[in-house]
């Protein structure tokens, strides 16, 4: 468990599903459902944030071999701005040295343009896309495929 500034990070338990499909809900245009995070207790690296007692944050981090692939990372609307989503990634790039990952994958909508500037700021580079890879209103958006090098 990590405290920092009243941030808790510990792992994510069935008990915490119904308040991160909640924020799951808000930031997502084709949500997780609460059976696909129930799956990924079992197979991947599961981490809410609480901040006041409340979960305000998740990450989902899955590990194949030597890297390490962020699937899911969201920070509850009221709380964004504040920090925390770089707390939260520092927690995912020491998950990722703690289980030997030499690199660190991940992909965001290319309409992200707040997640994309933290993910660069954070180090991440781009290296590659997936053209129509995300559901939108208007159809499939691209996903930019962003990489960050551990060792």
């Amino acid at each position: 468990m990590v405290k920092s500034d009243f941030l808790v990070l510990r792992p994510m338990t069935e008990a915490d599903l119904n308040a991160v499909y909640a924020i799951e809900k808000q930031v997502q245009y084709a949500p997780w459902s609460i059976p696909l995070f129930q799956e990924g207790l079992g197979r991947h690296l599961c981490t809410v944030a609480e901040y006041q007692h409340q979960i305000i944050g998740f990450s989902v981090v899955q590990f194949i071999v030597d890297e390490a692939h962020l699937l899911n990372i969201a920070i509850d609307p009221q709380y964004q701005k504040r920090g925390f989503a770089k707390v939260l990634l520092a927690k995912v790039f020491a998950q990722a040295q703690d289980k030997n990952a030499s690199t660190l994958f991940l992909e965001v909508r290319q309409s992200n343009q707040r997640a994309l500037a933290i993910y660069q700021m954070a180090g991440f580079n781009e290296i590659g896309l997936r053209k129509n890879y995300y559901p939108s209103p208007n159809g499939k958006e691209h996903a930019v495929i962003m990489a960050y090098m551990l060792f």
